[in-house]
């Protein structure tokens, strides 16, 4: 069977441009092995890059046009809102005979499935969690003219509308999967992605990682052996050296996770790559640091979400702000400066939490990079359908949802307080964000006195930020006058200090 999978168009939304993608980065590698699982199973299958490649619609359709697959797979990514241009699109794909099947997936079709069955009549079929066996009996049984109702892990709907569906048990063995396929346009990225593992032994609150897997979801680690016999593999057809690991918890739990760490580190070295991993504070132990950093671990992210006990405990991150001041200092001994995730803000936010975490940040000198700085200080809790959050603020009535916005929901804060400091900051950080966009995206040049001029804003943004909680704990409301005063002159500091001539106004 002839399968085409489509990476549609994203659409770029200036007042987001500062929230953390609302898919995990693992989920880019969904097409890769989907396209390798399908032709194992004898079966011709092509990925199209319509984000990666910058392609129009037109220009995928002509795509569709000449392969005429007899089934199109979507991957739906980055969602806010419904994609009635998307929906368009595949109507028409639909209508002019290009395609006969068409099958969405990804995290965002995986909980939205229902609605967007009814919402979009082009889409036949959704299928939920890991893609790459579902596909594949998709396509032998759309090839064999067999019905396709009964198959596990797919969403499907009838002639009268009647949805039906039902959840696939994860994938245990990853070493049988084949390899990724991998486009131009992946292989084109400063970093090769990989997936060492999949899902995840924390059931943090706000992650719909563990849930898009399913139920019995736990987390699942390719051997070592397989990830480097992978490695090995682009290296030598592609001269790749520097590889990014997508995986949620590169670690595993407790002593057999470090085991697995320390089994991959001791095979990579000599290999002369560098790569990045992401991890929970409580896996990062001294020892198995020093063997990754040895083996070309150059960059980790950490999700550090607060320095309070208190919101750690509400976000069920099962961690500690002792453990998160501990990992810090462990990656800084092995010349790595973290990358971190944080939630500043929470809907049950108080001013005492603020202080603490702010407090947190500059005791560990968290608040020295400028995008690191802007984002911490800005952050909000991200609220997706599938997240155990999700129904949870529901039900406490702090989530507001758009009639057009179905996946995701917007956080109301207890406290009207937290709510104009976390307004303020959005609005800053997003102005910045979108100034520095042609630099940090790597398409512009950085100015001159770079350095400088990113330390002054950054100070800018820390004092804004300090000034304005300390009014809050004297019992000062912030004004919306004064707000926006506060974000015009922040505006106006910020494009000065990125435009001025070197040695005059700085």
């Amino acid at each position: 069977m002839n399968v085409l999978l489509m990476e549609h168009p994203r659409v770029f939304d200036p007042r987001r441009c500062n929230d953390i993608a609302n898919t995990p980065l693992a989920s880019c590698l969904l097409s890769g092995y989907a396209a390798a699982t399908l032709a194992n199973a004898g079966h011709t299958a092509e990925i199209v890059e319509g984000y990666l490649e910058s392609l129009s619609y037109e220009a995928i359709r002509a795509r569709i046009s000449a392969a005429k697959p007899d089934l199109l797979g979507v991957h739906l990514v980055y969602h806010w809102r419904t994609d009635r241009e998307l929906f368009a699109f595949l109507e028409e794909v639909k209508r002019e005979g290009l395609t006969g099947h068409i099958a969405a997936f990804g995290y965002y079709p995986s909980f939205y499935h229902e609605e967007l069955l009814r919402e979009c009549a082009a889409i036949d079929t959704v299928i939920l969690g890991e893609p790459e066996i579902v596909f594949t009996e998709v396509a032998d049984s759309l090839e064999a003219k067999a019905s396709i109702s009964e198959i596990p892990g797919l969403a499907t709907k009838d002639a009268n509308g009647k949805i039906a569906f039902s959840r696939r048990r994860p994938i245990e063995d990853l070493d049988a999967l084949p390899f990724p396929r991998r486009t131009e346009a992946m292989l084109s990225l400063p970093e090769v992605n990989l997936q060492g593992s999949r899902g995840c032994y924390g059931r943090c609150v706000f992650c719909c990682i563990n849930p898009f897997y399913g139920e019995g979801s736990h987390w699942r680690g390719r051997s070592p052996e397989n990830i480097v016999a992978e490695i090995d593999m682009l290296v030598d057809r592609h001269g790749t050296r520097d590889f990014y690991f997508t995986d949620p918890n590169f670690f595993g739990s407790g002593k057999q996770g470090q085991a697995r760490a320390l089994r991959i580190a001791s095979l990579l070295k000599g290999r002369n790559i560098r790569f990045g991993i992401e991890g929970r504070v409580n896996d990062i132990h001294d020892e198995t640091i020093e063997a990754l950093v040895d083996a070309g671990l150059c960059n980790i992210l950490v999700g550090l979400e607060s320095g309070n006990d208190a919101t750690l405990k509400r976000l069920n991150k099962m961690t500690t702000a002792a453990q998160n001041e501990r990992a810090v200092a462990i990656l800084r001994k092995h010349g790595i400066e973290p990358n971190i995730g944080f939630i500043m803000f929470e809907p049950y936010s108080t001013l005492e939490d603020i202080r603490t975490n702010f407090e947190f940040l500059r005791r560990n000198r968290l608040l020295n990079n400028l995008p690191i700085t802007a984002n911490v200080l800005y952050h909000h809790q991200i609220v997706l359908k599938g997240s155990p959050a999700f129904p949870a603020l529901q039900s406490d009535g702090l989530l507001e949802m758009s009639p057009d916005e179905g996946y995701e929901g917007t956080a109301v804060f207890m406290d009207s307080r937290i709510a104009g400091l976390a307004d303020l900051m959005r609005r800053i950080t997003n102005f910045l964000f979108l100034r520095m966009w042609g630099i940090w995206s790597g398409k512009d040049l950085e100015p001159a006195g770079a350095t400088e001029r990113y330390a002054r804003i950054n100070s800018l943004l820390i004092e804004i930020f300090e000034r304005a909680l300390q009014n809050l704990e004297r019992g000062r409301q912030l004004a919306e006058e004064e707000k926006l005063e506060t974000v015009r002159e922040a505006e106006k500091s910020i494009e000065r200090l990125l435009s001025a001539q070197v040695g005059n106004a700085l």
